[in-house]
């Protein structure tokens, strides 16, 4: 989810091995790939585990999984976890998680995701570890980090980065924007005590902007962002912006150099012919590619929410830019 949304959002993806081949009502911006099978997804986040297969979590009243084994098939493979942990419960009435983020390091598959509830930040971010990174394998760790009423974030919407041989957390919805927070390796967890940097917010209440993602490319960290409103259907007004920065905890700024907390952040990806609201984003490399993953609400399927994949180019002066 990002901030307020509960919707029963399941996965899918599309293949590495095509580029997009219909024609895009926007020259600005491609189409994603072509998909077949269960394509419903909210918040996706995409990881090709060791056994090749492809696997994709999501919002959507539980931590759905989809699976492939070419990036455009997928199926629908269940539940990330057999059972809610009981946790969950004291911050979602009906353990509601939210907007997961995988990836693999030490040997093990490392699942983040939120709870909260709708419209509060008294939100908690969990943490998550397994052998194969498949449905049904993962043992739960309680929280790795959380917010409450008293603070000026909103702990949901985990992003997973390691610089310079430290693991950082972003994260972050409405209430002031995106946040970062270092993270123990051993454990997962937020450092006891660590500092809660800025790193993006808008200038106006309520700073819609949430669902951070960070890559690192060359010399540069970059910083996606979603902004405005989701979860509205063809109504939504979803968009992802970017910005950069030479150190993983800004400041980040955007190619005209105003920085993302004062607003700034150049356009990255945004409504188009049918694909609507796209945003909560995220990124991952397979067959030395990078690619966006994205949920859009298909405005020729009553604002169903599916899944985006577009391959990243370059620009000459070291901008993404979706293919």
């Amino acid at each position: 989810m990002k901030r307020f949304h509960r919707l029963a959002a399941l996965l899918a993806a599309t293949a590495i091995a095509l580029l997009p081949t219909t024609a895009s009502a926007d020259v600005a911006y491609p189409d994603p790939l072509p998909l077949t099978g269960q394509q419903i997804i909210h918040d996706p986040t995409v990881h090709q585990l060791s056994d090749g297969q492809y696997v994709a979590y999501s919002t959507g009243g539980i931590i759905g999984a989809r699976l492939s084994t070419n990036l455009r098939d997928w199926t629908d493979a269940g539940n990330a976890f057999t059972a809610p942990p009981s946790w969950w419960y004291d911050y979602n009435a009906t353990a509601d998680p939210w907007a997961p983020d995988l990836s693999y390091r030490d040997g093990r598959y490392w699942l983040y995701y939120a709870v909260s509830s709708w419209g509060t930040n008294h939100s908690a971010i969990g943490v998550a570890t397994s052998p194969s990174g498949l449905p049904g394998t993962w043992t739960d760790h309680g929280p790795a980090f959380t917010s409450e009423t008293t603070d000026s974030w909103n702990a949901i919407d985990p992003a997973l980065v390691r610089a310079d041989g430290e693991l950082w957390m972003a994260f972050g919805s409405y209430w002031t924007g995106i946040r970062m927070v270092r993270l123990d390796p051993k454990t997962g967890k937020a450092i006891p005590g660590a500092t809660v940097t800025h790193l993006a917010t808008r200038p106006d209440a309520p700073y819609a902007v949430e669902g951070a993602s960070i890559l690192h490319h060359g010399r540069y960290y970059y910083l996606f962002a979603s902004y405005d409103a989701c979860c509205a259907g063809v109504n939504s007004t979803y968009k992802i912006r970017v910005g950069r920065s030479t150190s993983v905890t800004g400041p980040y700024a955007d190619s005209t150099g105003t920085p993302m907390l004062e607003g700034g952040g150049d356009l990255f990806l945004s409504s188009h012919g049918r694909y609507t609201g796209p945003g909560g984003e995220s990124t991952f490399h397979t067959h030395g590619r990078t690619w966006l993953a994205y949920h859009y609400y298909d405005a020729t399927d009553n604002g169903t929410p599916k899944l985006g994949l577009n391959a990243l180019s370059w620009t000459r002066d070291g901008w993404p830019a979706p293919l």
